[in-house]
Parts: structure tokens; sequence; C-alpha cells
């Protein structure tokens, strides 16, 4: 039985060293990763295109400037139609009324206000997928001076409606950037490109072509160019074998 137990315990002894050299040659030999950020680009064009306009009315009697920005508003519309606008693509937002008052100083100092009068505004907005027509009407706007009508123009808005299949497109193309460069650099150091063990996108930002435009961390999303470049980062990690 002594005999035995002896055995057991001298297998027992060599199993025990047996795992604990795998373990220590595991821990001086550490699995060998490439961590490698790839990059993908897309230039596009605008598909969509949003325009605003304001125009304003100004009286001493309230119903008088109502009056008068109704009346603004169906020359607007009577020109927007004009040039090409459908009537469905033309949005006119609701009329905003502003008391104005002249501050009156006595020695510097406030004594009081004076009613002048009641400013009304109306905001117009075009949103069309004919972006080269909506880009003409907003040049050509400022004919609505010699019909009477005081608008402001704001600059166009630029939007693209695939921006889901761009994006996975682009993820391929950084994706595949990046296994590129793993092969390579594995190459390079003499082993070759294992399993993948992670992938983690980057933001996503959308530039004007040609700009000098700066990324941020929270991703940048240019609406002012009607021709754009999207961009975005894959970070993969390999195995090195």
């Amino acid at each position: 039985m002594k005999h035995l137990n002896a055995i057991i315990f001298g297998v027992a002894i060599v199993i025990a060293a047996y795992f604990l050299g795998n373990a220590y040659v595991k821990r001086s030999n550490p699995t060998q990763l490439i961590a490698i950020t790839g990059l993908g680009n897309e230039n596009f064009t605008s598909d969509l295109i949003v325009w605003e306009g304001r125009f304003v009315a100004f009286n001493s009697d309230l119903k008088t400037a109502f009056e008068q920005v109704n009346s603004d508003k169906e020359i607007v519309r009577a020109y927007l139609e004009s040039k090409g606008i459908s009537p469905e693509n033309i949005i006119f937002n609701s009329v905003q009324t502003l008391e104005q008052r002249d501050n009156r100083y006595d020695n510097g100092n406030f004594v009081g206000s004076v009613f002048r009068g009641y400013e009304l505004s109306q905001t117009v907005q075009i949103e069309s997928n004919d972006v080269s027509l909506v880009e003409n009407v907003s040049r050509e706007i400022t004919e609505l001076l010699n019909k009477g009508v005081q608008l402001y123009s704001s600059p166009p808005r630029y939007y693209y409606t695939k921006l889901s299949d761009l994006k996975i497109k682009m993820i391929s193309k950084a994706t595949e950037d990046a296994r590129i460069r793993a092969e390579k650099i594995a190459e390079n150091s003499g082993g070759t490109l294992g399993d993948l063990i992670s992938a983690r996108m980057g933001v996503f930002q959308i530039t004007g072509q040609n700009s000098d435009e700066d990324y941020s961390w929270g991703g940048a999303y240019n609406t002012s160019s009607k021709k754009k470049t999207a961009s975005i980062t894959m970070r993969l990690e390999y195995k090195v074998k």
C-alpha cells in the first residue's frame, strides 16, 4: 500500500510540474498581437437641399402689420412657384410677433420706454431633391425686393439621403485597409497574420471636399458644402503566428 501511495504521489508531482511549467512558458511568451487602424474615405454629392428665408413687416397697428405679412406671404409663394418650385416643397412657419420699444434715458439713467410698433416675421422653407433649382432660386431671391418684400435669405444646407448605405461601404473599405496594413507589418516581422481578435469603429466624419475643416471627437457633420467627403476609421487587433 505504501508503495502504491508513493507511485500516486510521484505521478501527481509530475503532472503539477507539467502544468506549472506550461503556465510559465505562456507567461514568458505572451500572445503576439498587432493593433492597426484603417481609414475609409468616400466623396459624394448631396442629393437634398434645404433653404430658408424670413420676411418682415412693421407697423404701429398690429392688424395692419399682420395683413402686410399675409400679403408678402402670397407674393413669396407666387414667386417661388413661378421659379419652378413645387407647392408641396414650400413650407411657411407660424408668424412671430415682437413688440418694438425705444428706451428713454435722462442724464444716462433709464427712465422707461416708448412703444414704437410691432414687428411681424414669418419664415419660408424649401426642401427638395432638385438641388440645382433651389440653389438658383436662393441666389435670385433678392428679386423679391423689387416686389416690396423685405426678405432675409439664409445659406442653403446640403444633405445626403443614402448615408446609411455609404457608411456600410466605408466600414468595409476601412476594414480592408486595416487588414492590408496588418498583413504587411506581420510579414515584415517574419510572421503571418492570425485570427482577428477585435474590431472597433471610430468616429464618422463628414467635411466639405477640399476644405480645411477640422475633425472633431464627436464627429464633424458639414451641411454648408454640396460636395462632401465622408470618412471613418476601423481599429482591428490580430494575432500573429
